[in-house]
């Protein structure tokens, strides 16, 4: 494609960008920038992405998205309470890195759900994308498992998922969604400096 084909591309898309999709991303970006902040508002914000990224993946046939966006809700449920509601005779959760066993937990769990996911789009969907759909939903199911958890390695799956979810979604034709990942993938390398001093000064 010819860096002509690729603007009158871009063009295009823009063109279609609904605005449901432009709110789902200005939701997104605020959900991102309150994580790397450490603030609470990363949950409500990014409860309203999640919810309207259902519908948007539902009919861009990105089912494996789709569903770690129902999944995302309930983590986000989740780590809205735990940061929130620490166990009895326990401080708020704080940022720090994770354990060996929690790096293994995460690793296994990424590699599972990437094959439990690639099986179903592959046999149960019309998806085109099946491989790539899955491994970004798998490492993103393991990223939002980590933030809730308050652990410095979050970004890093963020980061690894993001640089594949740039180009899917340029290709799926939703290129604001697309731009979206790309501000992700900056904020989520600051998240990660970010997180890795405060854990360090810790």
């Amino acid at each position: 494609m010819s860096i002509a084909e690729f603007y009158q591309l871009l063009l295009s898309n823009l063109r279609e960008t609904t605005l449901i999709e432009i709110v789902a991303v200005l939701f997104g970006l605020l959900s991102v920038w309150y994580s790397k902040k450490v603030n609470i508002l990363v949950y409500p914000t990014g409860i309203v992405n999640v919810l309207i990224y259902v519908y948007i993946c539902f009919y861009a046939k990105l089912y494996a998205d789709m569903g770690i966006n129902v999944v995302y809700f309930v983590m986000s449920v989740y780590g809205w309470y735990h940061w929130t509601h620490p166990k009895k005779d326990k401080q708020l959760p704080t940022v720090a890195f994770c354990s060996r066993g929690q790096h293994i937990i995460a690793v296994v769990a990424s590699l599972f759900f990437f094959v439990v996911l690639s099986f179903l789009l592959i046999n149960y969907t019309d998806s085109n994308v099946p491989y790539w759909d899955s491994f970004t939903t798998a490492v993103f199911i393991t990223g939002m498992w980590l933030m809730a958890l308050k652990k410095v390695e979050n970004w890093i799956y963020w980061i690894i998922g993001d640089l594949v979810s740039v180009p899917l979604y340029f290709y799926k034709g939703l290129v604001f969604t697309s731009m979206q990942f790309t501000v992700f993938l900056i904020i989520a390398v600051m998240g990660y400096l970010a997180w890795r001093k405060t854990a360090l000064n810790a």
